[in-house]
């Protein structure tokens, strides 16, 4: 089985051609470099209407096959600009038509992750995938890729290539931004935005382009604004490493081609006793073969469909497809005896205090982040969770007891809690519990109600940070915490906890969500925040509505 893949969800044109054995015989592409400014939808669709025949012809070329040899085509049905994928899919049909073959419309991110699975022998990774349209944090679950983080805005290649275009560096900004960053050391100060496993990057773009207009060095703020914004991509992809105990981290997307975002990752990897993986660059961003690819996969497992439902979704949902050949890997994350367990910015380690048994959490310095950006989230963090512990009692909110702060070392001595982590108990890995389903889910909703009516924002609402001991919920690490009382902040921190549940609880989410919500009814402005909650996931970047 032969498949020929059509991509074009941007500004890349690619073709590329897969067997049915996993075998790339052909991968070729032309990007639409514009002489000036951002790329525009329709200027892409023209673009590809011009590429697609000529490029056809070369993987053919390549490849050393005839087109009547061709026995499948597969193209890119979105996420992406509607032009561009509307061309595309129009060129997919008319090939399929003319061969009288059969077509098969895939989902351009996971086409990114097969294809790194594929060139590297990955199994079961947690993928970060970065580009100028996406930022996603995948892995998968039950049958499915799931969406462990994302970002709330703009993804980080278009922040790079906004703040390149605004500094007059051109397009495509990634690479222009690189260069210069490696010529400074000198870091300025400028916003890290992490909400749980999810980012945010219109702030930081922001403030970027305010640093150089305001008379910083320009290598200064392009070193400044790329370590941050990469920062942030690698603690956000460790949290979904402690969080699904995965040992696979896989990079892919046009961005990775960053030697320092690889350099960075791979640290993390090591560092968390993870495997870290990159497909070769040519696979990095878009490409044909990727599309190919998962032609052949979606066509081994029956999912090509009729021509009539080759519609493009320009906002399509990595997790609305069903992966049917994907398992589970059997390896679970081994950590070190001496290391309870490990987050993406703490070592929880035994300890003693006085007569009583405790935990230390450790701030461990991180290998990847500078030392200006390590030295104050480390402490920031830990000032502000020792805070917000003692507060969140005040407010009846059950938290661990603190013992001793040590400064010196980033940590907090504190109670061991000896209850069952509330993501046992939503896994069903736990039923002595007397806690009912829904009536776990209330009460999470009740707390965060009490929390949010003090002014804490929680920050990394998931059900590996709450226990439930003696029929009593606890709350546990506030290290991404903060006191507001705004009703965005509020909003996207009920957003965190439904966007985690769904990711990995999947199958329970929408009842858990309801009944948290019914138990939020219990906070001062509860409409307003769960609209506006509704509002921020109205903002994403992905739906699943269908075109034509």
């Amino acid at each position: 089985m032969i498949c020929i893949g059509i991509e074009g969800t941007a500004e890349k044109t690619g073709v590329g051609i897969v067997d049915s054995e996993g075998r790339i015989l052909s991968s070729v592409g032309k990007a639409l470099i514009p002489e000036s400014g951002g790329i525009h939808p329709r200027e892409a669709a023209e673009h590809h209407a011009a590429t697609i025949v000529p490029l056809i012809e070369e993987a053919l070329s390549e490849s050393k096959l005839h087109l009547n040899e061709i026995d499948l085509v597969a193209f890119s049905k979105g996420p992406g600009l509607g032009p561009a994928l509307r061309t595309v899919a129009t060129a997919s049909r008319s090939l399929s038509l003319m061969l009288k073959i059969p077509i098969v419309g895939v989902n351009h991110c996971i086409g990114h992750v097969e294809i790194g699975k594929l060139t590297t022998g990955a199994i079961d990774p947690v993928t970060l995938y970065v580009s100028g349209g996406n930022t996603q944090i995948i892995a998968f679950d039950s049958g499915r890729y799931r969406l462990f983080g994302e970002t709330l805005d703009i993804a980080i290649g278009n922040c790079l290539d906004q703040f390149s275009r605004s500094m007059g560096l051109g397009h495509p900004g990634g690479p222009k931004v690189e260069e210069l960053a490696k010529k400074s050391s000198t870091y300025i100060k400028l916003p890290y935005t992490v909400k749980g496993m999810d980012l945010s990057f219109s702030g930081l773009l922001t403030a970027a382009i305010r640093k150089y207009e305001s008379g910083e060095a320009i290598e200064d703020v392009c070193y400044s604004l790329q370590e941050t914004a990469f920062a942030m991509l690698v603690e956000v992809t460790e949290r979904a490493i402690a969080h699904t105990k995965k040992v696979e981290v896989l990079l892919c997307g046009g961005v990775a081609a960053n030697t320092r975002l690889r350099e960075m990752l791979s640290i993390m990897s090591e560092e968390h006793y993870a495997d870290f993986y990159m497909p070769p660059i040519k696979y990095c961003g878009d490409n044909g073969a990727m599309i190919a690819w998962m032609g052949q996969l979606m066509h081994k497992n029956g999912l090509v469909t009729d021509i009539e439902d080759t519609g493009i979704i320009q906002k399509y949902r990595t997790d609305q497809v069903d992966v049917p050949w994907m398992k589970s890997s059997e390896r679970i994350l081994e950590l070190p005896s001496d290391i309870l367990e490990k987050g993406a910015e703490a070592n929880i380690l035994p300890g003693q205090w006085m007569d009583k048994e405790a935990v230390i959490k450790k701030r461990v310095p991180k290998g990847y982040r500078i030392e200006d950006i390590d030295n104050y989230l480390r402490k920031k963090r830990s000032k502000g969770e020792a805070k917000l512990l003692g507060e969140a009692k005040s407010c009846g909110v059950k938290t661990p007891i603190i013992y001793d702060i040590v400064k010196d070392e980033s940590a907090i001595v504190m109670e061991k809690i000896l209850g069952t982590p509330v993501k046992n108990i939503f896994e069903g890995s736990k039923t002595s519990n007397n806690f009912k389903f829904k009536d776990l889910c209330e009460k999470i909703g009740e707390n965060i109600a009490k929390l949010h009516n003090c002014k804490i924002i929680h920050g990394d609402l998931t059900s590996s940070n709450m226990m439930v001991k003696d029929e009593q919920l606890i709350f546990i690490d506030f290290g991404l915490g903060m006191i507001s009382d705004l009703v965005e902040d509020k909003g996207v921190d009920l957003l965190v906890f439904k966007k985690a549940i769904s990711a990995i609880h999947h199958t329970i989410s929408k009842e858990c969500i309801e009944s948290v919500l019914h138990g939020y009814r219990y906070a001062n402005d509860y409409e307003s925040v769960v609209s506006k909650m509704m509002e921020i996931e109205g903002r994403g970047r992905y739906t699943d509505k269908i075109l034509k």
